[in-house]
C-alpha cells in the first residue's frame, strides 16, 4: 500500500515544498486559511483535508511548515487523539529547540515519532527543490524522514538529536542577520566616501570579506533598488531570538548575536511585520543619509 503524506502549512515556502511532495506521494493538505489549501489543490493536485484531525488520521507521515513552534504545538497538540501509533511528524518550521523537544515528548506518549527538519534556501530553493534540510531526531526516525523531504531537498543532513536541527537553523539565520547588518553599514560608509557600491562589492567579493549577502543579496536587492519580499524580517528577528536563547542555554558568549537581536527588533518595530529581511538596510541608509548604489 502506498504511503500517504499530509502537509500542513502552505505559506510562501511551504506551498512550493508541498507541490514537490504532491508529485512524489499520495498527499493531503490542510492550511489554517482554507482558501489557501483549496487554491493549492486546484493548482497542484492532492486532496484538501477538512481539518487538521482529518488530515492526521488519514496519513502515515505528517509534514508541518508553520511560522513558529507555537503554531505547530497548537495545531498538533489539538489533534493528538487523531494520531495513530507508528506515524511520523516531520517539522519543517524554523522552530525552537525547546518547543521541539516538548512536542516530541507529547507525540512519543501516543507512539508517534518526531523529527525537526528546518530548511534553508528560501522560496527560490523551495521552488527548485534544492533546499538544504537539517534533521534532528533518533537515527531511525531521521533515516525514515529522508524519503519524505527528498522531493524538495538538494542536501539532507542528520545533525543530531531532537532540537539540534532547529538550533542549527537559528544559528545559520543569525549569521545571515549579522552579515546583512555588517555589509549594509560597511557599504553605506564606502558610498559616502565616493566608492560606487558595485565597485565595492567587486572588491569585497574577490576578497576575504565576501559572503552570500555581498555576493547575492546586496547586488540583487539593494544596489538594484528592487527590494523583493521573499522572507519576512519579522521571521528573521524570531530566528535570531531563538539563536540568542541557544547561546544563553549553552553558556556561550552572545555579543554579536545579542546586538543583532536588538537591531532587528528595532527595525521590525519601524518597518512592520511584512518587511523583507534585507530591508534592514533601508534603516541603515536612513540613519546614514545615503543610498547604497
Amino acid at each position: 500500500m502506498a504511503v500517504k503524506v499530509g502537509f500542513i502549512g502552505l505559506g510562501a515556502i511551504g506551498r512550493p515544498m508541498a507541490a514537490h511532495v504532491v508529485d512524489a506521494f499520495d498527499t493531503a493538505v490542510w492550511n489554517r486559511t482554507a482558501a489557501r489549501a483549496a487554491s493549492f489543490v486546484a493548482e497542484y493536485g492532492g486532496r484538501q483535508a477538512a481539518n487538521a484531525a482529518e488530515l492526521v488520521s488519514g496519513v502515515d507521515v505528517v509534514i508541518t511548515c508553520l511560522p513558529t513552534s507555537v503554531e505547530v504545538a497548537a495545531v498538533l497538540g489539538g489533534v493528538l487523539g487523531a494520531f495513530q501509533r507508528g506515524q511520523l511528524v516531520i517539522d519543517c518550521t524554523s522552530g525552537d529547540p525547546a518547543g521541539s523537544r516538548a512536542l516530541a515528548a507529547r507525540l512519543d506518549e501516543v507512539g508517534v515519532g518526531f523529527v525537526d527538519a528546518p530548511v534553508s534556501g528560501g522560496t527560490s530553493g523551495a521552488v527548485a527543490g534544492t533546499l538544504t534540510v537539517m534533521l534532528g531526531g533518533p537515527e531511525a526516525q531521521a533515516g525514515r524522514a529522508k524519503e519524505f523531504v527528498a522531493p524538495f531537498a538538494g542536501k539532507i543532513v542528520h545533525v543530531g538529536p531532537v532540537g539540534t536541527a532547529h538550533a542549527l537553523k537559528a544559528i545559520n539565520n543569525a549569521l545571515l542577520a549579522v552579515n546583512i547588518q555588517a555589509a549594509g553599514e560597511g557599504l553605506a560608509a564606502l558610498v559616502k566616501l565616493g566608492v560606487p557600491a558595485a565597485k565595492a562589492l567587486e572588491v569585497i567579493n574577490a576578497s576575504s570579506g565576501r559572503s552570500n549577502v555581498t555576493e547575492n543579496l546586496m547586488a540583487q536587492r539593494v544596489v538594484s533598488r528592487a527590494w523583493p519580499r521573499t522572507f519576512r524580517l519579522a521571521l528573521l528577528d524570531k530566528d535570531v531570538g531563538i539563536a540568542l536563547q541557544v547561546l544563553h542555554d549553552t553558556g556561550v558568549p552572545s555579543d554579536a548575536i545579542g546586538m543583532a537581536k536588538a537591531v532587528y527588533g528595532k527595525a521590525r518595530a519601524v518597518l512592520g511585520e511584512e518587511a523583507d529581511h534585507v530591508e534592514l538596510v533601508k534603516e541603515i541608509e536612513r540613519a546614514a543619509a545615503v543610498e547604497i548604489k
